[in-house]
């Protein structure tokens, strides 16, 4: 399936998480990271993201940078959001972090961010029905999202991060960047102001969404992570587990209070935090009591959803980054001309081409091809009928010989031999030990062509009659058996047969049998 990553700048931490949606419709991680940078430390002291959190950051970015460009994604992005949006130097900051990364960086708003993880949120947990309240706690603001039926209704974004309202409230005495410089518990009138101040900010927002009236309040991000941890008792290495437990207000409010009394060095050695997150967990904390407090609810679920998995969640739908599967327009000319050469019907050509691009794309997730390799198989249903220009017996081989011999504008000599030999192989005998020209192929190669070929021949079968009655076709795995569901008009039998008569090889090729379904118009 489509790869995509997601860059998270927050005031506290740099995330990345690069992902791919299986064939059922679930994301799975191919790798994940986060590192704390500290960016809204110097933002909500002094205005400015100071250049030791930037070169580290940076340092950061391109380290990840190349995590990325291993797993050749279709599509990145990496925003940046509270604390850059805050800070006088953000045009420094995103030159220089764009720099890094290899990729542009945006400052997007508290609205778009409070988007991306109502999106993150309900495509890991769906909630289709009742009123959820969605809050994310990161470092620079607070996220406050109501959701209907699984529609995002109003977002507020508040200034009360955690690092923020440390740095306001308790630096006295709470040194961040100091190490055990000043850690004693805070005073409690730093706390009552604190928690004044979160009042007086949630307020609109509890205005406008009401109190009492959420069927669920999903928390998410690291302090909500901690807090769940630490109140169910699962370690911080094992804090995977914690995704969907519950905590009630009652519990959330005793936390909050057994870690105000305790200094640094004692939070460091509670159950579930961290040596880095228990320097903020206090206001973390305060957030969430007064937002249940507030609200009216008796309980949160923390999820480990966020705005990263919603950049993917939207990269995904909106389809980004697949045109590099398909020809470029210059090269569609290119094999049209050369298909119309050798008297190949256009309208056949063009009708294979994109049968098989859908059952590519569909695919995805079981031939784990790059993109390009989209490019070879459209390019291929072009040109497989060439040979026979040549000669009805044994066409597919005289398709090897016109493409390998063929002037094609606009592809490497090594795309036109992958062309040729999937030409070569879209009926008939499958690859053999005597096929010099399929053995002379790298391993690699090798294995592109025989994932190709069973999807060749199934975008050839839709169209056995050359009426074009197939209009389009999907595959996903059922019951053991991959399906291919097809949309045709007029009396599509014969189409329908001949790609039935694939199932074996799709059966040697993806170990599945291939099941033909027609859907009802």
């Amino acid at each position: 399936m489509p790869r995509y990553a997601a860059v998270d700048i927050g005031s506290n931490s740099v995330r990345l998480l690069v992902g791919e949606y299986t064939a059922g419709g679930t994301l799975r991680m191919l790798a994940a990271e986060r590192e704390v940078t500290r960016l809204g430390e110097g933002v909500f002291r002094s205005g400015r993201i100071d250049d030791h959190a930037l070169d580290f950051l940076c340092a950061q970015l391109s380290r990840m940078a190349q995590v990325i460009a291993r797993h050749e994604v279709l599509g990145l992005r990496a925003v940046a959001t509270a604390a850059v949006r805050d800070a006088n130097n953000q045009t420094e900051f995103v030159t220089r972090a764009s720099a890094a990364l290899g990729a542009p960086i945006e400052v997007v708003s508290g609205q778009e961010e409070a988007r991306l993880i109502h999106l993150g949120v309900t495509t890991r947990w769906p909630q289709p029905k009742g009123r959820v309240l969605l809050v994310d706690l990161g470092g620079g603001s607070v996220e406050v999202t109501l959701s209907e039926d699984g529609l995002l209704q109003e977002a507020f974004s508040k200034p009360l991060g955690a690092v923020r309202l440390t740095e306001v409230f308790l630096r006295s005495s709470t040194e961040l960047k100091g190490g055990e410089a000043r850690s004693a518990a805070p005073p409690p009138e730093d706390l009552h102001r604190m928690e004044r101040y979160i009042d007086e900010k949630l307020l609109p927002a509890v205005e406008r969404f009401g109190r009492g009236k959420f069927t669920r309040l999903i928390a998410t991000s690291a302090s909500a992570a901690a807090i769940v941890c630490a109140i169910n008792r699962v370690p911080r290495a094992r804090r995977d587990e914690a995704d969907r437990l519950r905590a009630t207000k009652a519990q959330v409010r005793r936390f909050y209070e057994e870690v105000s009394k305790k200094s640094l060095s004692q939070r460091r050695q509670m159950l579930g935090l961290g040596p880095r997150r228990a320097e903020i967990i206090i206001p973390g904390a305060a957030v969430y009591w007064r937002v249940l407090e507030n609200f009216q609810h008796l309980s949160m679920y923390y999820l480990a959803a966020g705005v990263r998995e919603g950049i993917i969640a939207d990269l995904a739908a909106r389809g980004v980054g697949r045109e590099r599967s398909q020809l470029s327009r210059e090269q569609r000319t290119v094999v049209e001309r050369l298909s119309r050469r050798y008297a190949v019907p256009i309208k056949h050509s063009r009708k294979v081409a994109a049968l098989a691009h859908q059952v590519y794309t569909s695919m995805t997730g079981l031939h784990c091809l790059p993109p390009a390799c989209g490019k070879i198989l459209e390019a291929a249903a072009y040109l497989h009928d060439t040979g026979h220009f040549i000669s009805d017996t044994s066409h597919h081989k005289h398709s090897e010989y016109v493409v390998r011999s063929a002037d094609l504008a606009g592809f490497t000599d090594h795309e036109r031999i992958l062309i040729a030999m999937l030409c070569r192989y879209h009926r008939k005998a499958m690859p053999q030990p005597r096929h010099n020209e399929y053995q002379a192929l790298s391993p690699d190669d090798r294995r592109v062509i025989l994932l190709l070929i069973p999807l060749i021949r199934l975008a050839d079968s839709l169209d056995r009659t050359n009426q074009q009655l197939v209009e389009s076709v999907h595959i996903e795995e059922s019951r053991g058996a991959l399906l291919a569901s097809i949309r045709a008009h007029g009396d599509s039998d014969l189409d329908e047969w001949a790609a039935e008569r694939l199932t074996d090889v799709f059966q040697l090729v993806y170990g599945k049998p291939l099941e033909v379904v027609r859907l009802r118009a």
